[in-house]
């Protein structure tokens, strides 16, 4: 495993200011890795150092998370457009072809992505998403109306007297162990003169206006072309129920599935097992 610290990197947009923690050294394969929501780069602090000695691990972080801008006021945040971000960031970093990691949301873009410019995707390594979470059309309508009456401004409004108590918050609220949220938590954290408060953009919180019909989520998952991996939690996630998943990874032309015992957050939990997992699907087997 690298000892080595991560390095920090800016990727400049014509429309806002991306950062990215990168382990490994330049000229080794690339590795992208995208995080889920309400994380940030330092998801990938046990597990990008298990791999850095074979690639060189970038993970970006999407806007309104960790480090990067924030979208201005007035423009909300649409999955699809992470998508699009991530497309210019892997350009503007001259990446014209690159392996893709990602964790849940994360994942869930990384899948979009393949499916859209299959052309820049060597090999995919998703986990605990396929896709991103959809609509069956049964709550349609009031997820509308909440979403549109939605003036949430989230929990950014909180201030932490210190950074223990904010670990001990996410771990209320998420039911992650105090340790891995920890790398989570200070990344996510910018001092202010009340006390600690959370670098992400409050309004992340906010719920989606339409999410894709499932239908929808089928039908682009057939573009996946690069050959996938998918690693999923046991016992299942509540919003990733064993059915679904199986008929999503049934639309990808080449994937492995495989379970783990643990919770969403698989690659903080059991670094060195996850590790061996993304080496096996990359060619390099330990």
């Amino acid at each position: 495993m690298s000892t080595s610290a991560p390095v920090e990197r800016e990727i400049i947009l014509p429309h806002l200011r991306l950062r990215a923690l990168v382990w490994g050294r330049d000229g080794l394969p690339p590795l992208m890795a995208l995080h889920g929501w309400l994380d940030n780069a330092g998801s990938f602090a046990e597990l990008a150092p298990r791999l850095a000695d074979r690639w060189q691990v970038i993970a970006l972080e999407l806007p309104g998370h960790g480090h990067s801008d924030h979208l201005p006021a007035g423009v909300p945040y649409h999955f699809i457009d992470y998508v699009r971000t991530v497309l210019a960031a892997s350009a503007a970093m001259g990446l014209p072809r690159h392996h893709l990691l990602g964790h849940s949301l994360g994942a869930g873009v990384a899948a979009l992505l393949a499916a859209a410019a299959p052309e820049r995707i060597d090999r995919l390594l998703l986990i605990e998403s396929l896709g991103p979470v959809a609509d069956d059309g049964h709550h349609t309508l009031r997820r509308f109306r909440d979403a549109m009456a939605s003036h949430a401004t989230g929990r950014s409004l909180r201030a932490f007297p210190s950074v223990e108590l904010a670990i001990s918050a996410r771990t209320m609220a998420s039911g992650l162990p105090a340790e891995q949220a920890r790398p989570i938590v200070e990344r996510g954290l910018r001092q202010h003169e009340d006390g600690w408060r959370w670098r992400s953009d409050a309004r992340l919180n906010r719920p989606s206006v339409l999410r894709a019909a499932e239908s929808q989520v089928l039908s682009l998952l057939h573009g996946i072309e690069a050959p996938t991996a998918l690693l999923l939690a046991h016992p299942d996630t509540p919003y990733l129920p064993s059915p679904m998943m199986q008929a999503r990874a049934a639309c990808v032309r080449d994937i492995t599935v495989k379970h783990m015992d643990g919770g969403h957050h698989l690659h903080l939990e059991h670094p060195d097992a996850v590790a061996a997992w993304a080496r096996a699907h990359l060619g390099t087997e330990d």
